[in-house]
């Protein structure tokens, strides 16, 4: 398991992009996304939530900054989290964290790696991540290989919670073929650029493709000069 450089609080706000819920874990918006994942709990009651893809309509709507933050929030309550870049068209993650992507997801998939061997530690206490490694010519047909399969069995194994940052859903299939396999699943809507026939197109895609829903999460809608943004969950 690779190990990132530490680096001191001092110097976190360089070390990683857009991560409230570790630069500013009193803020507004870090409380609320505790609040989404004490409500994701709760969704987890009657069924193991163990694997959860968050994916988005469209592009630019805030899917990654969630899937970093709530990742964030499980690893400072203890559990053992680990965000999985799954997004093998335009990977975001190693940008997030600062660190290499030249060993990832597609290596353990195309058997040149072990999951053991890609997995990297953040500065965070108890998160990881998996980037996403080179970008594929055939993202899709990578991720509904029998391979994946066996990653998710491994991953939870030794994780307690496995977050998938995926690609849009309306323009490609990588997000319906990740949650049919999942426990959950949530969309990323953005407030003033989601279009609400989009995300209701979205929904169902993901919901043909047996996803089980959790929720939706509203993002970037403000509510004051001080409370710059509001994250909503709810049953979608």
């Amino acid at each position: 398991m690779k190990k990132l450089a530490r680096k001191s609080r001092k110097n976190k706000s360089s070390s990683s992009r857009n991560l409230v819920t570790w630069e500013d874990p009193k803020s507004t918006v870090s409380e609320q996304y505790r609040t989404i994942r004490t409500n994701i709990q709760y969704a987890s009651v009657q069924r193991e939530m163990k694997t959860i893809v968050v994916t988005s309509a469209g592009p630019e709507e805030g899917k990654s900054t969630t899937v970093a933050n709530l990742a964030v929030t499980m690893a400072q309550q203890g559990k053992k989290t680990l965000i999985v870049d799954a997004d093998l068209r335009k990977p975001t993650v190693h940008y997030t964290f600062r660190t290499m992507n030249t060993h990832g997801l597609t290596n353990v998939l195309i058997h040149q790696s072990r999951f053991s061997e890609v997995i990297q530690e953040t500065t965070v206490e108890n998160l990881f991540i998996l980037p996403s490694g080179p970008i594929p010519p055939n993202p899709a047909e990578l991720l509904s290989a029998k391979k994946m399969e066996q990653l998710l069995l491994e991953a939870k194994q030794e994780f307690d919670v496995i977050l998938f940052d995926t690609p849009p859903v309306l323009p490609v299939t990588d997000a319906q073929i990740l949650a049919g396999q999942s426990d959950g699943c949530i969309l990323v809507i953005r407030n003033g650029k989601t279009d609400k026939q989009a995300g209701m197109k979205a929904k169902e895609l993901l919901e043909k493709a047996d996803a089980t829903m959790i929720g939706a999460i509203l993002n970037e809608r403000k509510i004051s000069q001080k409370q710059e943004y509001y994250y909503y969950y709810g049953k979608s």
